[in-house]
């Protein structure tokens, strides 16, 4: 199966949800929607499983337009973020049903209700009700139930967000292997950077109702395209500041001269914008070449491994993301440090100019 959407929109009334997406989605391939919420993740998969009917452009499976083609009978399956079971049926019969509903015989039910949940480990708990499983049992009772449909289409609507902390981690770590184990098209919606980085596969990078890239999940970190990829895929999201080159160096607001080093050396006359992520804006010193700037706390949000420095450098607003506690009083002044080679630098149209190398960039 191959999924392609070529520059779908969807509109209601004046508001306009989805714009000019065009991307091709192979058979056995997964691909992550990475975007804030309201972006168009949801919007898309609903145009993606045929629940909705894009306003323009079309959606193909295998080269036919399927715009016309129900749900109901398109080979798709969707997980959502709150995850529904038939309560009053175990979970061997919620696996089960769409293959009883399809028909399917005895036997081949049985086979492939204990392979899905074999492969999701809930075979001690086929006998039980959902009511008696936690909340990570119930999600991969809801997965399962997906799987077994063998469907070519499978899309996973934020299927981990009601998860406490463990459970996600523990279910990030086994989709990848149960992904690859089928041949269907796996399509995943997440708020998370983290969680596209730890899935994998591509990623596409939604803002306000567009993609703006898809591509290599670690290419689409490592080289966004544009401000607003790079600000999408940063948790927190990228800082930014104003910046002018001038005489081969490249100059701040307030002054501060950067050296011309990594991206920076490829930087012209003129404005441009620099990024940095928040865990490349240290509080210390950590190389010859980091550049020292003044900034005001604003709030410290201390996790117990790190610490999420909120301050402002002149009218920016930044986040620095250090190891360890870091009490620092809000309205304090604070020197934070910047390394030229860990920066990005976008020039006209917020477009990407030049981007830390792998190493640097880690």
């Amino acid at each position: 199966m191959q999924l392609t959407l070529e520059d779908v929109g969807k509109s209601v009334g004046r508001e306009t949800h989805i714009s000019g997406v065009s991307m091709t989605l192979a058979a056995g391939s997964l691909n992550v929607l990475l975007g804030p919420t309201l972006s168009g993740k949801t919007t898309l998969m609903r145009l993606m499983a045929g629940l909705d009917k894009p306003t323009t452009g079309r959606v193909l499976v295998d080269g036919k337009d399927v715009a016309g083609v129900p749900v109901q009978k398109r080979n798709v399956a969707m997980v959502y973020q709150q995850f529904i079971n038939y309560p009053s049926l175990t979970v061997y019969e919620n696996i089960a049903s769409p293959l009883r509903v399809a028909g399917r015989p005895k036997a081949e039910i049985d086979k492939r209700v204990h392979e899905a949940a074999d492969l999701l480990r809930l075979g001690p708990l086929l006998q039980r009700l959902p009511l008696e499983l936690s909340g990570g049992q119930q999600q991969r009772t809801a997965i399962a139930r997906a799987l077994v449909k063998e469907a070519g289409l499978v899309l996973l609507d934020e299927p981990l967000a009601n998860l406490d902390y463990k459970l996600r981690e523990e279910l990030r770590e086994e989709l990848p292997k149960i992904f690859s184990a089928s041949g269907a098209i796996f399509v995943y919606a997440t708020t998370e950077p983290t969680e596209a980085l730890l899935l994998g596969g591509s990623t596409a990078t939604l803002a306000k109702g567009r993609v703006t890239q898809f591509g290599p999940t670690l290419e689409v970190y490592r080289r966004p395209i544009d401000k607003a990829t790079a600000e999408t895929f940063s948790d927190p999201p990228m800082n930014f500041v104003a910046a002018t080159g001038r005489g081969g160096t490249v100059v701040l607001a307030d002054g501060t001269v950067l050296p011309p080093l990594g991206p920076l050396a490829v930087v012209g006359e003129g404005a441009v914008t620099l990024g940095f992520r928040p865990n490349h804006l240290y509080l210390r010193r950590q190389t010859a070449d980091a550049v020292a700037l003044s900034g005001t706390v604003r709030a410290v949000e201390i996790t117990g491994s790190e610490s999420f420095v909120h301050l402002t450098h002149g009218e920016h607003y930044w986040v620095a993301l250090a190891h360890g506690v870091h009490d620092l009083a809000p309205g304090a002044p604070v020197e934070v440090y910047v390394d030229p080679h860990r920066m990005f630098v976008f020039g006209a149209g917020e477009r990407l100019v030049a981007a830390p190398t792998r190493a640097a960039a880690a």
